[in-house]
């Protein structure tokens, strides 16, 4: 009698951390869904403002138009890539980012443009964009080592095994972006 009340108390216990480990499980897997999602949220506020940003400069910048016409062009790409395709939506994402730095340098040569209110404010926007996608690949990278590290730690990878959980790769920053930029005077 009391050996089957120590079974089914034993039984009720693996029941319920069963439970709980699934719920964990899927729980880290949807934050790690939502804070992708954040990243797509910025990356389509600044591909509506990229347009902006290039009527504005083409006025100033005639000669300048093969980096417009590149960073228009990479705003298209990232629209055809779909959706489930963050390496290559980070890729061009990227490569948009370096595009725009370029843009942000021709007002160094242009005072008019840099004196222009509507660049300026272009500008601020796309730079609070940039660091909310930065911000929102960090929190990316946290999320998905939450729920990398539950697959792998015993006894959640049991459960994980069991519904075949699948591992989520990180966020990288390319080879090129982590060089320290040479200074010369």
């Amino acid at each position: 009698m009391v050996a089957g009340i120590i079974i089914a108390v034993l039984l009720v216990l693996i029941v319920i951390y069963y439970i709980s480990a699934y719920n964990g499980l899927q729980k880290a897997k949807v934050n790690t869904e939502e804070s992708w999602s954040q990243i797509s949220v910025q990356l389509k506020r600044r591909n509506d403002l990229i347009p902006n940003l290039v009527e504005t400069v083409k006025g100033y910048a005639k000669h300048e138009k093969e980096t417009l016409a590149q960073v228009v062009e990479l705003r298209n790409q990232l629209t055809q890539v779909p959706a489930g395709n963050r390496e290559e939506t980070m890729k061009i994402s990227n490569q948009i980012t370096d595009s725009l730095k370029t843009i942000f340098a021709l007002s160094e040569n242009y005072p008019d443009l840099k004196a222009n209110t509507n660049f300026a404010n272009l500008q601020e926007e796309l730079t609070n964009t940039e660091n909310k996608i930065a911000y929102s690949r960090q929190l990316f990278n946290s999320s998905a080592a939450v729920y990398n590290k539950m697959l792998v730690v015993f006894p959640s990878n049991i459960v994980a095994n069991i519904h075949h959980f699948t591992k989520v790769d990180y966020l990288d920053i390319p080879e090129e972006e982590t060089k320290a930029p040479k200074v010369s005077f």
